[in-house]
């Protein structure tokens, strides 16, 4: 882009925050200078959030939302609480010889034990989560406030057409009454001579 473009480029940016925003270009945020240029360019400003979250992703990350997933899933306790019945049952039908007896402090331990391995990663993907809704909240502020400068914009110019029109019409009817001022000359004139004679 030659100096010429940019520095028009860079007015019309100016003069866009001053008008929608109220904004001088040095006040203006970073999201706010992204809008701004993306109007100016008239390019689109949606993109897939959720998409370019989850591709920016561990695998550390996308195994805790798995895990997460499926630790809040019916299968997860429908498939728990077989296991659990399982182990009681086993272990009461044995009963001397039961691996784990009465009151099932293995069967506690591991209880704990998955809990203690469960509770972090949800809270992990919760995390998540949370700065997925917050990514998805960033892009929608950007792509309202676009919609916003578009609409005032389109505003603008359907009021400047709206002025336009409006004095195309006042010049036309000035033609008009200047043609009947004539008109009504040259009668008046034809009268008076008429008259005199």
């Amino acid at each position: 882009m030659t100096d010429t473009a940019t520095d028009k480029s860079t007015e019309r940016l100016i003069h866009l925050a001053e008008r929608f925003l109220g904004k001088g270009e040095t006040a203006l945020t970073k999201r706010e200078r992204k809008v701004l240029e993306q109007a100016l360019g008239k390019r689109a400003l949606s993109t897939d959030t959720s998409l370019t979250f989850d591709d920016s992703s561990t695998f550390g990350q996308q195994l805790a939302d798995k895990v997460a997933a499926f630790g809040g899933s019916w299968a997860f306790l429908i498939g728990f609480g077989a296991v659990l019945l399982a182990w009681v049952s086993v272990n009461l039908l044995l009963a001397r010889a039961a691996p784990d007896p009465f009151p099932f402090i293995f069967l506690n331990l591991i209880l704990s034990m998955v809990a203690a391995v469960q509770a972090p990663v949800i809270m992990m993907s919760q995390n998540r989560q949370a700065a997925k809704d917050r990514l998805v909240s960033s892009h929608d502020y950007e792509c309202n406030l676009k919609a916003e400068i578009e609409i005032m914009a389109l505003h603008d110019k359907i009021d400047q057409l709206r002025n336009d029109e409006i004095k195309q019409l006042i010049a036309k009817q000035q033609e008009q009454i200047d043609l009947l001022t004539r008109l009504m000359g040259a009668r008046l004139a034809e009268t008076v001579a008429t008259e005199s004679h």
